[in-house]
């Protein structure tokens, strides 16, 4: 092999590790965000805080690295989709890292306050939403459609889940009008989960696309009948 060549193909792997590491730490912030609401346990929400600078340096090296690829390099076909995907994903991750970031900050908002009935759905929705980021991640790294498939279609329940949510939530404010600042946090807890369930459906589209080189953001192969999507950017 050239060394050329080889130098691309060693550069190219830097990427995809350096991408499956920003990856493990935006599961791992999603899961401990959500875990700090239904635990109330303050130290994984400042945890998420404390890792947010982490998520936003691996997305700085992970652009700069997949530009100069692009523009160094000049790649063709099948690495050429596994770049701009990378870049896709990047942007995708950082913006659910930010999320989290979110949700912590609502658990701590709520840490004092004593569980108001509705916390119920919190588990449901966000093990739901976790399954999408973890299904999501594993795809892009196994080059598994099927999966990416499969995270698409959770986003319909996900939707589902949010709406029964709010209603429960609007009725309980009129019925329990001293608990509405807390009702109110659970609400942007849940509008939160359903946009990081919005980023997982995101990169699943974009395995599509690096193994299979179809885009589906908008043809009814995505998943017939969608909402609308948390835009990228």
């Amino acid at each position: 092999m050239p060394t050329q060549l080889r130098h691309f193909e060693e550069e190219l792997d830097q990427l995809k590790s350096k991408l499956l590491a920003m990856s493990a730490l935006v599961e791992a912030a999603v899961y401990r965000s959500i875990t700090a609401v239904v635990q109330k346990d303050r130290k994984l929400a400042e945890e998420v805080l404390q890792n947010e600078v982490r998520v936003n340096q691996w997305e700085l090296e992970i652009d700069d690295q997949a530009i100069s690829l692009l523009a160094l390099q000049q790649p063709m076909a099948g690495d050429l989709r596994l770049i701009t995907s990378a870049i896709k994903i990047n942007n995708d991750l950082e913006r659910m890292g930010d999320l989290a970031v979110n949700i912590a900050q609502r658990a701590i908002a709520l840490m004092d306050d004593p569980m108001v009935q509705p916390m119920i759905d919190i588990p449901r929705i966000g093990g739901l939403v976790q399954q999408m980021v973890r299904k999501a991640l594993d795809a892009f790294v196994a080059r598994d459609v099927e999966l990416a498939r499969e995270v698409m279609t959770s986003d319909d329940e996900v939707d589902s889940l949010r709406t029964v949510f709010f209603q429960e939530l609007i009725s309980f404010m009129q019925n329990e009008p001293a608990h509405i600042p807390q009702a109110l946090n659970l609400l942007s807890i849940v509008r939160t989960l359903e946009r990081i369930a919005d980023h997982s459906t995101n990169i699943a589209e974009d395995v599509l696309y690096y193994v299979k080189g179809i885009d589906v953001r908008h043809r009814a192969e995505a998943v017939a009948g969608a909402g609308s999507k948390e835009p990228r950017g």
